[in-house]
Formats: C-alpha cells, sequence, structure tokens
C-alpha cells in the first residue's frame, strides 16, 4: 500500500453517548420524510454518518468508529480513496452525465474494456452496465432468457440476489418475497447451498424448464457461508453437462474480496455470466453484468432503441471510480493483501475463539470473514456493545446469528486485531 495515499486508520473515540444527540434528531426527521419500512428508528440506532476516510468512520456527533463492514463490503480500497474521490472529482468538473445508450460517455468504453479484461478464464467478452448489484443481477436473467429461451433458474437456500422484482425470485428469505409473491414469477427453485446433487432435484422440481444456476461463490447476507471445495467446478461441469448457463453472482465477493479479483477464480471456474458491484466502485452506483462473447450475443444488435437500458447506464462518475477503485486495487496490491490478511485473521479467531460456548464456527474466504453464535441473540447483542465501543459490525445469517466481518482491504492489521478484540469481548 502506499502511505501517501490512505490516511491510517485511527483507534474509536467516543463523544456522546450513541446515538447522540445529532443522530436522534436527524431520526425524528427522518422519521416524517422516509417510508417506515426503510431505515430501522430504534432507540438504539442508527448513528448517522457525516464522513468516512481509510476504515474510519465520523458520525453527525463527531464520534469516531472503526469501520468492520467496508459499508456493505463497498469500500474494498477504503472510504474516499484520494485517487477514487480525484477521479469522480475530475470527471464531475469535465462530464457529469451524458446519453449512455444514444451519446455514450467515452470513459465508458475505458470501463467496458477493463472489465472485459478482467473477466476470468481471459475469453472474449461483453457487459451490461447498470447502477446496483439488483440491475446486474436482472440483465442476467434477460441474457439468460435471450440465450436459451428457458426461464426456470436454480438458485440455492440462503442466497441473496437483489429485491427487484426479477433478482427477488431468486432471492432466499420469504420475509422479504412474502408481501409482492403475487407478483413474483416463481420460476425458481431453490437447492442446498455447496450440495451438487440436491441441485438436480431442484431442476427436476423447476416450474419452468431450467436455463442457468445462479450461484454465490460465498454467500454474503446469507452468512458468510463458503461451500465445500469442489463445489463451484462440479456446479461448471453440471451446467455444461445440461446445457445450463452458470451465473456467478460476485456483487459481495468480487474485486479482489476473497482474495483474487473474483471468488469464483480459486478454483478456476469460467462462469458464463459474471455480477459486479460493490467493491468495483468503493462507492459510486455502477454495477455490471460481463458475460462471455458467445452468450451475451444474444442480444439483437441496437436499431436505435434499446430494450434493456436506463437513464444513467455508464454514469461518467461511476465509471472514473470504477477506473480508480481496480487500479488502486491492482497497483497496491489489495487482492494479495486480502489473501494473506485474511488468512491470518481467520486462523487468529478460530484461537481466540476455539472454548468460547456462544460461538458456533468461525469461516470465511480472504476479507470475508463470519462469526456464526450458537443463537441469533448473541450475534445481535455483540453488534450492539460493538458499536458502543466504536467498532461499527453488521449480522449476516439465518436471524442475524452471524457477525459479518468485511472491512476495508487496506486496514492495518494491529486495528483491526484491536477492533475484533472488542467484538469478542461482547461474546463472552
Amino acid at each position: 500500500m502506499s502511505s501517501l495515499d490512505v490516511a491510517a486508520t485511527e483507534p474509536p473515540a467516543l463523544r456522546t453517548e450513541l446515538p447522540g444527540p445529532a443522530s436522534r434528531a436527524l431520526a425524528e426527521r427522518l422519521r416524517v420524510v422516509e417510508s417506515r419500512n426503510i431505515t430501522a428508528l430504534v432507540p438504539d440506532l442508527p448513528i448517522f454518518w457525516e464522513r468516512a476516510q481509510g476504515a474510519n468512520v465520523w458520525d453527525v456527533d463527531g464520534n469516531r468508529f472503526v469501520d468492520l463492514t467496508g459499508a456493505f463490503g463497498v469500500a474494498n480500497v477504503g472510504h474516499a480513496h484520494p485517487r477514487v474521490s480525484q477521479a469522480v472529482a475530475g470527471q464531475a468538473a469535465t462530464l457529469m452525465h451524458a446519453m449512455g445508450d444514444v451519446h455514450p460517455p467515452a470513459i465508458k468504453v475505458a470501463l467496458l474494456e477493463r472489465l472485459c479484461g478482467l473477466f476470468p478464464g481471459g475469453g472474449s467478452a461483453r457487459a451490461i452496465l447498470g447502477s446496483s448489484g439488483a440491475d446486474a443481477v436482472e440483465a442476467a436473467l434477460k441474457t439468460s432468457m435471450l440465450a436459451t429461451g428457458r426461464s426456470g433458474i436454480v438458485a440455492f437456500e440462503g442466497g441473496y440476489h437483489g429485491l427487484g422484482l426479477g433478482a427477488l425470485d431468486l432471492t432466499w428469505r420469504d420475509d422479504f418475497k412474502a408481501p409482492f409473491q403475487s407478483r413474483l414469477a416463481n420460476e425458481t427453485a431453490f437447492a442446498r447451498y455447496g450440495d451438487i446433487t440436491d441441485v438436480t432435484r431442484a431442476a427436476a422440481e423447476c416450474a419452468s424448464p431450467v436455463g442457468a444456476v445462479i450461484v454465490e461463490p460465498v454467500q454474503g447476507r446469507g452468512g458468510e457461508r463458503v461451500p465445500p471445495n469442489g463445489f463451484l467446478s462440479a456446479l461448471r461441469t453440471l451446467c455444461d453437462r445440461e446445457g445450463w448457463l452458470l451465473i456467478v453472482d460476485e456483487i459481495y465477493t468480487g474485486f479482489g474480496r476473497t482474495g483474487r479479483w473474483f471468488a469464483c477464480e480459486h478454483e478456476g471456474v469460467v462462469p458464463d455470466l459474471l455480477c459486479v458491484g460493490k467493491g468495483l466502485s468503493s462507492g459510486m452506483p455502477i454495477s455490471a453484468c460481463v458475460g462471455r462473447a458467445e452468450v451475451m450475443d444474444a442480444w439483437p444488435a441496437s436499431a436505435g432503441e434499446a430494450i434493456h437500458t436506463q437513464t444513467f447506464l455508464g454514469h461518467p462518475t461511476g465509471c472514473a471510480a470504477a477506473l480508480a477503485s481496480i487500479d488502486v486495487l491492482d497497483t497496491d496490491g489489495l487482492v494479495e493483501r486480502a489473501a494473506e490478511l485474511g488468512s491470518r485473521t481467520l486462523e487468529w479467531l478460530r484461537d481466540e475463539t476455539r472454548s468460547n460456548p456462544n460461538v458456533r464456527e468461525v469461516r470465511g474466504l480472504g476479507m470475508m470473514l463470519g462469526i456464526e453464535c450458537q443463537v441469533a441473540d448473541h450475534a445481535l447483542a455483540a453488534c450492539g456493545r460493538a458499536l458502543n465501543n466504536g467498532i461499527i459490525t453488521l449480522p449476516s445469517g439465518a436471524g442475524g446469528c452471524v457477525l459479518s466481518i468485511t472491512p476495508p482491504l487496506m486496514i492495518e492489521e494491529d486495528v483491526l486485531r484491536r477492533s475484533l478484540e472488542t467484538v469478542l469481548e461482547g461474546l463472552t
């Protein structure tokens, strides 16, 4: 890493009780104007962020925190990395917006070239840009339909692929789906995650002929679940045999998070379609569905009216942030660092929790780690205690039984270790 680029992470420093008075005041203002299903306005949450740098966050009350979430796994190169911020500012000063599918910005071409160059396996690839992870998944679903003519999908128990109506059909959790069930396609069959034999069973039970399988190489919101070694490569073989496309959802795992550019590369798996977002830009809303050229060419050539687009497609500032973030990951060796630091941290966490009766398992890959508790109450309480000590964490998994650890990849090891010691104190 370049010390000239990234500010050293500072320890927590709390000035007020949490949430502080300014956060509480903002919560009351938000209560009046935002749909009440969006932000949980409860006595101990939220804190309102004011600024962030590296692996530190400051709230509106001047409290300083260490962020062990990477803001949902987004800030791979750190919050407000100077090179990313400068790229966004420079782009905004010259071209804030263009007409992405009519008169595109030049920088869109540069980003697409970079993404296709990173596609696993190195073959010819093409991409569709979007603004969110769900956008990338929706593009993959449409591509699968065009390429195979079949609408059935096999997804996995515990999986999360977004909340748009297409992506929602692939998402496992009933609490997300139940209110909208009558609007969903109901053409997804779910297999046990990591069980290759159960994929065949699920496909046979799917309401429609299967065209694709979608999988997270490591489940994120499902609780940092890592499948058995060989599962992804066996899934690739099964898809080839059955004529199904393999959609690999790397929205959470991509861009160095697991110690490879993409987690599927741990097993040398080449997907047909790759969904990316989050750490792609380390802070700006941009995503992509990248696929093998022969699959993507199922889309017809545009004759002036694209059948899949959006107003902000290839937004210049998002493209600039993505290109800068990819450069930082590359030049600062953050992908390799995630592998090395993640391995040491996983071993240390396992040693520290080996005799803790409240901990069921510690697992992960690279800098995507999870501490599964015996009961969800332990994990949720530990998150609350960590926050009150200036450490930001998130629960994941069924009922929130897993403490999710996905910090910026540049976080210093000693700061990470001390922060995790604070988290573990909440589990005793």
